[in-house]
């Protein structure tokens, strides 16, 4: 029997390596649903050359251009957020989450009450959401497993591992596109430099919050949620190279890396066939041409993103998803070049200041209805910073 997928951001970096890996192997796979944005020849090619049930694109607008793409292929179109959700419903065993995005906290949700296991590269939903979405996986009998490079690198170092003697968990940042500028040039920095990256190839928006360390502070988020790890035993390292995604320290003073090219094939990969490990198309590491790997303590002068998450862990409750979304809001800003790049923090820091008030949320309450009520307050609030 050919196990079901579903690819959520099939479109995007993530999804289109997925694609690529079930693609090897296509006998084993049946693919449910596809789901993208706004590239409708591409979910239209992907969805016809996987032979998915249906392919949704989360722009109600295209529905009739989506429509047309597949016309004569036997795949269902469909468009917008209930659409998303009622893709997220159909049954599956295995569920790419990598919309980007709180957009992806929702479908996330469904899949796991259906009984899907919930490869998780969506790391807004655990930032926004962490204690629901762990509490549904739980109720509904499945598990997360974790997508991002890091946290796929913290899952693997601790397997077989008792997480009462992990002393800390280091998550590795390249340091993006302005690691090495002058700090005084970062105001002049424009959305097309923010968005080159060094040593990864992932979408625009991800590479410019890598730029920001806004990324790196989601996954500090994301390593407390996901591990149960407290705050103060979670560090960050800049690590030009890339090649060491996290480590893992033990009480007895042994340090456990997970070391490999910069391909999100590897986790990807590696949740794909867990729990089991199968060849993968990756590049294999030469140490001796490499030569050597470095590390630098994080400037949070230059990087401000990473006092915020620590700020944000220390205060719990839905901080995470006010921190999101006046992140993404920021975000959204800066690419229309209405703020600067430093600007960004500062309108996150106001907002989460503001909204101080969602500290006081009891974990085992937080609901989908609150998660979206502080979301939309702190982008409201965002918005209104910005305008002044």
């Amino acid at each position: 029997m050919r196990r079901r997928i579903s690819i959520f951001g099939a479109t995007g970096s993530i999804g289109q390596s997925t694609i690529d890996l079930i693609a090897r192997d296509p006998q084993t796979y049946e693919v449910v649903a596809l789901t993208g944005g706004q590239n409708i020849a591409l979910l239209a090619a992907e969805a016809i050359k996987t032979g998915a049930q249906v392919a949704v694109t989360a722009d109600e607008t295209r529905l009739q251009d989506l429509r047309d793409a597949l016309a004569g292929s036997g795949v269902e179109a469909a468009a917008g957020r209930r659409a998303l959700i009622e893709a997220a419903s159909r049954p599956a065993d295995w569920v790419m989450s990598a919309i980007v995005g709180a957009a992806g906290l929702e479908p996330g949700l469904r899949a796991l009450q259906t009984g899907a296991v919930l490869a998780l590269a969506n790391k807004e939903s655990l930032v926004c959401a962490g204690p629901l979405i762990m509490r549904t996986a739980q109720a509904h009998g499945t598990h997360i497993l974790p997508v991002d490079s890091e946290h796929s690198a913290v899952f693997q170092a601790m397997i077989g591992e008792d997480l009462a003697a992990v002393e800390r968990v280091i998550i590795t940042a390249s340091g993006g596109a302005f690691r090495d500028w002058p700090i005084e040039d970062l105001a002049k920095a424009t959305p097309a430099q923010a968005a080159t990256h060094p040593n990864w190839d992932m979408g625009q928006r991800i590479t410019i919050d890598s730029a920001s360390m806004f990324n790196k502070a989601l996954e500090l988020i994301e390593t407390k949620e996901y591990f149960g790890i407290a705050p103060e035993k979670i560090e960050t390292v800049v690590h030009p190279e890339s090649m060491i995604h996290a480590m893992v320290g033990f009480n007895d003073g042994a340090l456990m890396a997970h070391v490999g090219a910069p391909d999100m094939r590897h986790a990807i990969g590696f949740a794909l066939h867990y729990p089991h490990r199968k060849p993968l198309p990756v590049e294999r590491l030469d140490l001796v041409k490499l030569g050597q790997m470095t590390f630098r303590e994080p400037c949070e002068a230059r990087w401000p993103a990473l006092r915020l998450a620590r700020e944000v862990m220390q205060a719990g409750g839905l901080m995470g998803a006010v921190f999101n979304a006046a992140k993404e809001r920021a975000l959204d800003a800066f690419i229309a070049e209405a703020i600067t790049f430093p600007q960004m923090a500062a309108v996150v820091e106001e907002v989460l200041s503001d909204l101080s008030t969602y500290e006081s949320h009891n974990p085992a309450e937080i609901t989908l209805d609150k998660v979206a009520e502080a979301d939309h307050l702190a982008r409201v609030r965002a918005d209104e910073f910005m305008a002044r």
